[in-house]
């Protein structure tokens, strides 16, 4: 019998992660290759995610920060390996190992102190922070659904930072469709994004080959349909728009162009970001989006676009993913 090293163990779940993404069309795994050395840390100061103006990104698998106003220039590297990671208000959220085949979501201070840890089932994709800190979300890859024809779907949580309360999966929610009550064996969500309130949300919810924006209310356990063809949503600073990825042709399989819906007018605007963004962008301040794209070997970059569909795309931390503002 053949014993897997822990770094054979993980090549393997990465190629079961492309293969599952090659399969179900609009979905991207890309969260298992194995850790490299992180990167020498510069200056003289930890990583933390208490507020200011830097960026928080992942680098080699390793949560760092750089100057928002050098993005490009030296960063601090620390020895936490993440997968996905997001702050605010001085709380993060982490997509970690928990072993060579499990992960967990891990709550962390301002420090990077571990603060409440959750296993979770599947491989990392998205990440999420409430404004305040409080509420903290998480999207993982799952296989082995038999209602999937691809054999996989999506697993997406809430908790509670202050209370402890956890919604270990949003299906449990109770769905309003187009006004009508609905349920499918066959629904998923993924892309949490808070409102101000710390209760209600916006996600993705697919099922029947349609994906929509949904609005939920964590208090109630309720989500209601608002918009088709709205994936990975983040809510603007002042609440008023949302930032997605738009399948082209309603296809998935076309790609994603990176998107701006205002709430009140339901009106699309497209950036000027003109490649395929498979990400949940994050919104840097109230008129710059900060996203991940990968060059053609998978190594992953930190690009920036106006949200008004101005301007032209910027690389604005190379080497990098998983942006968030700490300022």
């Amino acid at each position: 019998m053949t014993v897997l090293s822990t770094r054979a163990k993980l090549g393997v779940v990465a190629a079961a992660a492309v293969l599952l993404g090659s399969v179900a069309a609009g979905y991207a795994v890309t969260a298992a290759e194995p850790a490299r050395t992180p990167p020498p840390a510069t200056g003289d100061q930890a990583v933390t995610l208490e507020p200011g103006a830097r960026l928080l990104a992942i680098t080699d698998r390793h949560v760092s920060t750089v100057a928002a106003a050098d993005p490009a220039g030296p960063r601090t590297v620390s020895g936490l390996e993440c997968l996905r990671v997001y702050a605010a208000a001085g709380i993060g959220v982490c997509l970690k190992p928990e072993t060579a085949w499990s992960y967990q979501v891990v709550v962390l201070d301002a420090a990077l102190r571990q603060t409440r840890a959750v296993s979770v089932p599947g491989l990392p994709n998205r990440a999420r922070v409430s404004a305040s800190g409080r509420m903290v979300s998480w999207t993982t890859f799952v296989g082995g659904d038999s209602y999937t024809s691809s054999g996989f779907s999506t697993r997406t949580g809430i908790l509670d930072t202050t209370t402890g309360a956890t919604v270990s999966s949003l299906e449990e929610f109770a769905i309003t469709r187009d006004g009508r009550s609905y349920r499918s064996p066959d629904v998923n969500f993924w892309g949490v994004t808070f409102t101000a309130d710390d209760n209600h949300f916006y996600a993705t919810m697919s099922t029947g080959a349609t994906r929509y924006l949904v609005r939920g209310d964590v208090a109630a356990r309720t989500v209601e349909t608002l918009k088709e063809n709205v994936e990975c949503p983040s809510l603007s600073p002042d609440g008023t728009r949302v930032a997605f990825k738009e399948a082209i042709d309603a296809d998935p399989a076309k790609g994603w162009r990176l998107s701006v819906l205002d709430l009140a007018t339901m009106r699309v605007t497209a950036t000027a970001e003109t490649s395929s963004v498979d990400d949940q962008a994050a919104w840097l301040d109230g008129g710059t989006l900060a996203y991940t794209r990968r060059q053609d070997d998978g190594q992953p970059d930190v690009w920036s676009v106006p949200a008004d569909g101005s301007g032209t795309p910027k690389l604005t931390i190379p080497g990098a993913e998983s942006p968030a503002p700490l300022g």
